[in-house]
């Protein structure tokens, strides 16, 4: 995964969920508008403070923890 610059955690925070630049707008909000069918235009009209490239990396970051694997912990 390239590097995220945009994507930040923090405890004090939104209680170290990853977030927007330090802001308190999860990636988890932004996938869930765009899941409800939101524009990037219109994100950004409802949060003028985020940047396109904000929405893009958030999903980008969402695509990417999509894709990984847990592996449990053996005992023992």
């Amino acid at each position: 995964m390239k590097n995220l610059t945009r994507i930040t955690f923090d405890q004090k925070v939104m209680g170290g969920k990853p977030c927007i630049r330090g802001l308190r707008v999860t990636v988890g909000t932004i996938v869930g508008l765009v899941a409800a069918g939101y524009s990037t235009t219109d994100i950004l009209q409802s949060y003028p403070y985020l940047e396109k490239e904000d929405v893009m990396e958030a999903l980008a970051y969402a695509a990417w923890r999509s894709e990984e694997i847990e592996v449990p912990l053996s005992e023992g």
